[in-house]
């Protein structure tokens, strides 16, 4: 069976979705607004709040962050099939990485050193490196996208945490309410921009995000992809996990380079 619809969860996560500067918007109380209100609300609370998240993702020095992700295929009679999936950051800011994808379909690593980029297969054993990208975490994303189409997962996460985070706006952004997650106090709030809504659930005593939830208006099924997180923001990170040195049987490949904008769908 095919696929009804492809579409990206990390291209419109958290880092593109908003910042509206707080003291241009009207000031609500706590708590969900009546449904026929929703629509227009844009609560300064909940845009105060992604700006504090911002700056709690700005001040980490090092961290690890795994990720349990599920998302949502629509086939071609309307039926969703839940794929699950697993991610693991190891990250020194701006320029040390270190990402493992694993699902029961797939498996890939990806090592960054802040001059070399290597992707890796473990399970068919290949590899392929690019040399001189000397670029922070944001512009790998960037470059990485645009030059190979490759996209990394929760890649707003480093756009929202960079000097300069996006600004999109938002047609609507409401407090749900506050909760726990994992032992700890969090806060859910819910945002809406055109194509696309989200919502986020971010820690009371660290402002860091703990879950994501994104269900995109492309198909009229509305697939959502689902997200929870667990930092850790004092690793043990081994000095040697960013540089990729490979394994006794593995085989080198080459990135194919291609225009991944001019390749996306023209809108009618």
């Amino acid at each position: 069976m095919s696929r009804k619809t492809r579409w990206h969860p990390s291209r419109v996560g958290l880092a593109m979705l908003v910042v509206l500067s707080p003291l241009a918007l009207p000031a609500a109380e706590h708590g969900a607004p009546p449904a026929d209100r929703q629509e227009a609300q844009i609560d300064a609370t909940a845009v105060a709040a992604l700006e504090r998240m911002g700056r709690a993702l700005r001040a980490l020095k090092k961290f690890t962050l795994t990720s349990d992700a599920s998302t949502e295929v629509v086939l071609d009679n309307g039926q969703k099939i839940e794929l699950d999936g697993q991610v693991k950051y190891e990250v020194e800011p701006p320029r040390r990485l270190f990402l493992d994808i694993s699902s029961d379909r797939a498996h890939r690593q990806l090592f960054y050193d802040g001059n070399t980029m290597t992707l890796y297969s473990p399970r068919l054993k290949y590899y392929a490196s690019v040399d001189g990208v000397d670029a922070t975490l944001g512009e790998l994303a960037g470059k990485l996208w645009a030059d190979y189409g490759i996209e990394l997962p929760l890649t707003d996460l480093f756009l929202w945490g960079g000097d300069k985070p996006p600004r999109n706006p938002l047609t609507s952004a409401i407090y749900v309410g506050a909760g726990s997650m994992d032992g700890d106090r969090i806060d859910q709030y819910a945002f809406r921009q055109p194509g696309v809504d989200w919502q986020v659930w971010i820690g009371q005593a660290d402002s860091l995000p703990r879950k994501i939830a994104i269900t995109s208006h492309d198909d009229p099924a509305l697939p959502t992809y689902t997200a929870r997180l667990k930092w850790d923001t004092t690793p043990a990170i081994d000095s040697n996990a960013f540089t990729f040195v490979p394994p006794q049987g593995s085989a080198r490949s080459e990135l194919l380079v291609i225009d991944a904008v001019a390749m996306q769908p023209k809108e009618k």
